[in-house]
């Protein structure tokens, strides 16, 4: 018999708390014809062993073993695309979702709504006991997403959620999931206006295991929202090597006005070529490269990025792609400027010779990335498989 409501529960390492959660779902839904699918990571600790256990004694019970694959969203959709009833739950394993209002989501769906999101930041709902920081970095989160998409819920980076099966089906082709944030790509992604049901609920602390947030989470939300509202036009990956190169000026006039105030802006080299040297620019410039490689190697190519030593062959390769950019801006500004602009006959000023200089800067800048991309970091995915 198909049921009518399947709870999706995505699990890495969580042996600790596989046998509790399925318990308190299990019960709360008693009255409910469900089935339980568990999507498991090939967990280390064999959460995906105690999970066979479990389906072994109720058929209710279904895992799904996924090797080679890893990440929270894409487990998700795994699970969607398997689960056999016309409404989907989503629920985290390690306990700190509230099952109690299960019961609400399913009624909120099987009443007419699309969606039906738990929200800790709903009048009734709570964040719990989260440090300050956490707190600050998730309402931020929330509130950058509803600023930068069209999305009218409070909680749209919730982990806690229901929907109707056919609003799956009509945004799978769309989604492009990344991090921890599936429920932000649905929303992101549905070109209809979705009718969504909002239930407080107070997130609770991790009693076991440990917790999968890490420094890749931040890198991935950002992605995930220039993927949604720029990706038919271009990479987000580019967008964030821009945001990286567009900070790099700012380091670069920093460490260009650092050693003017300290008065060594300028060295006398006693040659006759070159009688005078700016150390303050050449300081502002290799200061950006330094910047640019590491939040590239951090945050644009996070996924690809060098470890220890590693990060030493990275940073030539990168600054011998940096010197050849500026190859790249000069020649093409010479070519512009002294070459292309002569032949129509006009007088340029320095109006042309600025408009010149920028089309210079974002061929350079193109030339650069595809360089990183595809040789400073194509190294560094090399030296990872081996």
């Amino acid at each position: 018999m198909r049921p009518d409501v399947s709870v999706l529960i995505p699990t890495y390492n969580e042996a600790e708390n596989i046998n509790l959660i399925v318990g308190r779902v299990s019960n709360i839904l008693k009255k409910e014809n469900y089935e339980i699918l568990i999507i498991d990571d090939n967990s280390p600790d064999g959460t995906w062993r105690i999970a066979e256990e479990l389906g072994e004694n109720d058929e209710r019970i279904r895992i799904i073993r996924r090797m080679g694959e890893k990440g929270l969203s894409s487990a998700v959709m795994t699970g969607m695309a398997s689960a056999r009833g016309k409404y989907f739950v989503v629920m985290d394993a390690d306990l700190q979702h509230d099952e109690n209002i299960l019961p609400q989501m399913i009624g909120d769906l099987s009443s007419g709504f699309d969606l039906a999101v738990g929200t800790r930041y709903a009048s009734g709902g709570s964040v719990g006991k989260w440090s300050a920081l956490r707190s600050l970095m998730s309402r931020f989160a929330t509130w950058f997403a509803r600023r930068f998409l069209p999305i009218g819920v409070s909680d749209p980076m919730s982990g806690f959620f229901g929907l109707k099966k056919e609003v799956f089906d009509r945004v799978e082709n769309r989604m492009n999931p990344r991090g921890f944030k599936i429920l932000l790509e649905i929303l992101g992604r549905s070109k209809v206006a979705l009718k969504v049901a909002e239930i407080p609920y107070i997130f609770r602390n991790r009693a076991r295991g440990d917790s999968k947030l890490d420094n890749s989470v931040v890198r991935n939300f950002l992605v995930a929202i220039l993927d949604i509202r720029f990706g038919k036009w271009v990479s987000p990956t580019f967008l964030l090597y821009c945001i990286v190169g567009f900070l790099g000026v700012f380091v670069n006039i920093g460490g260009f006005l650092f050693l003017e105030a300290a008065g060594f802006g300028e060295v006398h080299t006693g040659f006759r070529i070159l009688p005078k040297f700016s150390l303050s620019v050449l300081f502002g410039i290799e200061l950006s490269v330094i910047s640019n490689f590491v939040l590239n190697n951090y945050f644009t190519f996070y996924e690809r990025r060098y470890f220890r030593w590693d990060a030493l062959r990275g940073f030539l390769i990168f600054s011998l792609v940096s010197v050849l950019g500026i190859f790249v801006q000069l020649s093409v500004f010479h070519f512009l400027y002294y070459r292309l602009l002569p032949e129509f006959g006009s007088t340029p000023g320095w109006e042309a010779r600025l408009v010149c200089d920028l089309l210079a800067i974002a061929l350079a800048m193109f030339t650069n990335y595809l360089l990183n991309s595809n040789v400073t970091w194509m190294e560094s995915k090399k030296s990872l498989s081996r």
